[in-house]
């Protein structure tokens, strides 16, 4: 293994020179990662961990094809964008070509956070307006006009939403205002949509833009019921505004049945602004803006040029050239549907056998896994796509054991949770090996008010918490 440090001089390093809102996973015990291969990482003392967190490796960490394309280009030319060349072509007609038909103008980003920044300008020259309606809950990237778009962020006295900002229910079937017995919740849902563009109306406000996860992860993996994103583009776009499909995280092939996630809402529904980002590069940074010619040609008759130095660049290009034949020649796609089925499978049956699914990782037991939305309560299950059905019935397994043990540990039982006791303060024993969400990690966003320890929670949010896939 080739280290620089010792693990412990690398933490102090980076407690020296790192920002301290920098935060790592496992912050109790980080995780020092030195080498990754397909769907497992190593650390510094060798040991294996079944990645579920990096959807940024998206066709497996450090895959030869992607390694060989970055380093065959590089050895050529790596420039900016104003040259011409025929890789940012030929990725922008590849890419197009995975898309409904309007959507074939490209602009090319390095993040996420900077593709959906840019999404905003987009959607804001077209017709003039400014005004921005989100979701719950959702997070759209950490640059200041998305920091003022997520609520995911907002902060309880400290960050003030802005004017412009209009926050619609998130549209959660499960747990939300309007739920799976509700005669139609994706109707219900939209016309929330629908009254909050008559308020800014009637307020003097235009509507420039909704914004959405297809699937919302951060929010809780929220899949909306179908028919809401046909209603609220049609209403979004009777004022003037435009539908933006944020798929930085969710596509790719990634949710199986389709390319994009905003492909299983129906061939009817077609957003104005895809986003895409995170997966794109499998680690590079590479990130796009794709839109109609129509919203692009608004766009530049405003006479300022749109220019990023590395966006698009003749490596970046070949590697995302490179990671689309991988999700083809090796049916990533297909196999997202087939391990995602049977994982959802196996998961169903823990649902049904713990009564506790609660705030934890697993680094202890050979699993690198997250957990988010808005209780903290939804494990986040995000590997590569060459995650295969071992790896799944490992995961499991491992699930399993430590929901078991947990439980066992804190008496976890339904009639005692229900029971009325004074709020608990219950130490998890050692050989539970389990780290709560709660207790400092990388995911520390939330103020402390929304934070839950899984053996504490009050019963009404133990009874209705829900293993999500």
């Amino acid at each position: 293994m080739c280290e620089l440090y010792s693990k412990r001089d690398t933490l102090a390093l980076r407690g020296r020179h790192i920002g301290p809102s920098c935060k790592v996973f496992f912050a109790a015990d980080p995780v020092k990662i030195v080498r990754a291969q397909r769907q497992y990482m190593f650390d510094e003392k060798g040991e294996r961990y079944l990645d579920c967190i990096n959807n940024v490796a998206h066709v497996g960490h450090c895959h030869p094809e992607v390694v060989r394309a970055a380093l065959k280009q590089m050895e050529l030319l790596n420039t900016n964008s104003r040259f011409l060349h025929d890789n940012i072509v030929e990725y922008a007609k590849r890419l197009s070509a995975t898309l409904p038909e309007k959507l074939s103008v490209c602009y090319f980003t390095n993040s996420g956070s900077e593709a959906n920044d840019l999404a905003l300008r987009l959607a804001r020259q077209f017709r003039g307006h400014q005004d921005v309606i989100t979701l719950e809950h959702a997070y759209h990237g950490h640059l200041s006009s998305l920091i003022e778009i997520s609520p995911y962020k907002f902060r309880k006295g400290k960050d003030v939403k802005k004017e412009f900002v209009h926050v619609a229910p998130v549209p959660d079937t499960y747990r939300g205002k309007y739920r799976e017995d509700h005669a139609d919740p994706a109707a219900a849902y939209a016309e929330e949509v629908k009254s909050i563009i008559e308020e800014a109306q009637d307020s003097g406000r235009k509507i420039a833009a909704f914004i959405a996860e297809s699937m919302q992860s951060c929010g809780g993996q929220i899949i909306p019921p179908a028919g809401y994103f046909q209603k609220v583009a049609e209403y979004v776009r009777g004022a003037g505004g435009v539908f933006i499909a944020d798929e930085v995280q969710v596509g790719f092939g990634r949710v199986g049945s389709h390319f994009w996630s905003f492909q299983m809402h129906g061939e009817d529904f077609v957003p104005d602004i895809v986003t895409m980002g995170k997966p794109m590069g499998n680690g590079h940074p590479m990130a796009c803006v794709v839109t109609t010619r129509e919203i692009a040609e608004a766009f530049s008759s405003s006479g300022m040029e749109y220019f990023n130095t590395f966006g698009g660049n003749p490596v970046s290009c070949a590697v995302g050239l490179a990671v689309l034949d991988i999700i083809e020649n090796e049916d990533l796609q297909g196999n997202a549907l087939k391990v995602g089925n049977y994982l959802t499978e196996l998961l169903n049956k823990q649902k049904a056998k713990h009564p506790l699914i609660g705030d934890i990782r697993m680094k202890e037991k050979g699993v690198l896994l997250s957990a988010d939305g808005p209780h903290r309560n939804v494990l986040k299950l995000k590997p590569p796509m060459c995650f295969a059905g071992e790896d799944a019935e490992f995961l499991v397994d491992q699930l399993d054991r430590v929901l078991t043990v947990l439980e066992e540990a804190l008496g976890a039982q339904t009639a005692s949770v229900i029971s009325e006791t004074p709020p608990c303060k219950t130490e998890v024993p050692k050989e539970a090996h389990l780290q709560l969400l709660s207790g400092g990690t990388a995911n520390s966003r939330e103020s402390p008010s929304r934070k839950r320890n899984s053996a504490c929670t009050d019963k009404h949010a133990l009874l209705s918490k829900r293993l999500k896939t």
